[in-house]
């Protein structure tokens, strides 16, 4: 009888192990928990043979328990096999093709031209630069604490934001500090490159870094422990509280296949409360609830799937997939996932390319020929290519009504020193700028040299207005420009004779009304309203 507990005992201590470190939902739809159960039945057969002496086929003949356990864990085994593969999309390519129904959209109408201040100029590898930077320099943590390289694109407070957790920096380290949690959290502004180290009054108790119970995965193990979830992201809401946000598979094709997301769970980082929401609840603070590669599988099984499964891998007619990469945009105050989208033919060029948000696996397609990214990188890294810098993976941008790539281009450090600019459909365009103002501008008169219709104002340029108070005239590589400076004002104006040359009529005094486009020293002047200046050829004589 103490053997028989004993035994008992042992394979309900073994199970638990298993379960608290491999965390499988009890869900079975879950390939980990038919695995558990799987290890479960095989450890109980062992035991009790072991146990009773029972080695060899002669044994597993005879022996009741041991030839039922075994048809139990073939009947496991076959279960599994047979859910897999009626799962997949060789049965069932319809069914994934349809998992996402991409609107097509006009480019020119959704992507409006965005102010410098909401363009995410830092990739996740720049950013971690300049988290690692920082933390390096906070004496009374670095010793300590070291950030994770989760760092979560974000929007906070309508800006783009990389934000990251600090993680203990040794178990050592963890068992000496656990007691207070983590202490503060990184958060890097990507349009000005400011990063800060947000200190927090609560420390984060509920985290990746936790090793027992407060590791975030085993408290909603615990907690849900049906729930089956997918990448979890670490945000902050619109008050820098830090949250984990937990996304919950949903499988919409037999046991295993179709994955989508079906709930998500917010857990506060600090308290580790919980609230399990469906999607369209989710509040609008939250940015990722759909990982981006899964947005991407979905997309990859839209393209491919069209004309059945067999054409995908066989004639692969009409199959389009998504191109190798994809980065970030903020429209609206969601984060969006943009990648091109390209046949299977290898022809490195894209049909148009795709925006999936994040939030709410909304999914707009936009036709657009051109470059692929990886071409058009390697256009841009071939203007400054004696300077041996790298472009990051590029944005998709409107730029004067052209969608455009836009990328930061890196030294061998990974700092950011120039940017680039490259038309999608004529991929030989680049333009080469240190700030993304002087890119810009160089990128238009690159387009009306090529003779591309340029709209030099756009909705984000700013408007003045007043009595000229000092006016200079330069001339920059063949082309004359007028300096002006208005009264009250300390901006100076940058007027290119050859867009306006109705400004060599205007001098000192006379009033003026323009747009123009913020730059950091001077102002690049983008349209003159059309005022007459007040001072005529004769007036001017008479007051000299």
């Amino acid at each position: 009888m103490k053997k028989k507990i004993g035994a008992g005992l042992l394979v309900i201590l073994l199970a638990f192990i298993y379960y608290y470190v491999t965390l499988p939902a009890v869900n079975i739809h879950e390939s980990g928990f038919w695995f558990f159960l799987g290890g479960l039945v095989l450890l109980i057969l062992i035991i009790y043979g072991i146990r009773k002496k029972l080695i060899g086929v002669h044994q597993l003949r005879t022996d009741k328990i041991l030839k039922g356990g075994f048809f139990l864990l073939l009947a496991i085994i076959l279960i599994y096999g047979v859910g897999a593969l009626l799962s997949s999309p060789v049965v069932n390519a319809k069914k994934y093709q349809a998992l996402m129904e991409p609107e097509e959209r006009n480019f020119a109408e959704d992507i409006k031209e965005i102010s410098y201040d909401q363009i995410p100029l830092l990739d996740k590898e720049s950013a971690e630069l300049l988290g690692n930077r920082k933390m390096g320099s906070m004496v009374d943590m670095v010793s300590q604490f070291e950030v994770s390289s989760l760092y979560s694109q974000i929007n906070y407070q309508e800006q783009p934001y990389r934000v990251s957790p600090l993680v203990y920096a040794s178990p050592i380290k963890w068992l000496t500090n656990q007691s207070e949690g983590i202490p503060a959290y990184v958060r890097i502004d990507m349009a000005t490159q400011n990063t800060e180290l947000v200190k927090l009054d609560e420390g984060i108790k509920y985290s990746e870094s936790e090793h027992f119970n407060r590791n975030i995965y085993r408290h909603l193990r615990f907690k849900y422990p049906t729930y089956m979830f997918d990448q979890l992201s670490f945000e902050i809401d619109d008050n820098g509280t830090p949250y984990w946000i937990c996304p919950v598979k949903k499988f919409n094709i037999g046991l295993f296949g179709g994955q989508t997301i079906g709930r998500v769970v917010l857990c506060n980082a600090q308290t580790g409360e919980c609230e399990d929401l469906k999607i369209e609840d989710c509040p609008k603070w939250v940015d990722r609830v759909y990982p981006a590669d899964l947005l991407i599988q979905l997309y990859d099984y839209h393209g491919m799937l069209q004309n059945g499964f067999f054409n995908s891998v066989l004639g692969q007619k009409g199959c389009l997939q998504t191109t190798d990469g994809y980065n970030y945009l903020a429209i609206d105050d969601d984060v969006w996932v943009y990648t091109g989208v390209t046949s299977v033919s290898g022809d490195k060029s894209n049909v148009g390319f795709v925006l999936m948000n994040q939030r709410t696996m909304e999914t707009r397609y936009y036709a657009c020929e051109g470059a692929q990214e990886r071409s058009a990188m390697d256009s841009a890294e071939g203007q400054v290519q004696n300077l041996k810098y790298t472009a990051a993976f590029p944005l998709l941008l409107n730029i004067s009504d052209q969608p455009t790539y836009f990328m930061a281009l890196k030294d061998g450090a990974g700092l950011v020193k120039k940017y680039a600019m490259v038309n999608v459909q004529k991929y030989q365009n680049v333009a080469i700028g240190d700030t993304v103002q002087e890119c810009e501008k160089n990128y238009e008169e690159l387009l009306k040299s090529s003779g591309i219709v340029v709209n030099s104002a756009s909705e984000n340029d700013l408007s003045a207005e007043g009595v000229i108070y000092r006016m200079a005239q330069a001339v920059l590589e063949g082309n004359s420009h007028f300096y002006v400076t208005l009264e009250g004002e300390d901006r100076i104006f940058d007027i290119p004779v050859t867009e306006f040359p109705e400004i060599v009529g205007y001098d000192v005094g006379d009033q003026i009304s323009l747009k123009y486009a913020e730059g950091e020293s001077v102002c690049t002047v983008t349209q003159l309203e059309g005022r007459e200046p007040e001072h005529t050829e004769n007036e001017k004589s008479s007051e000299e």
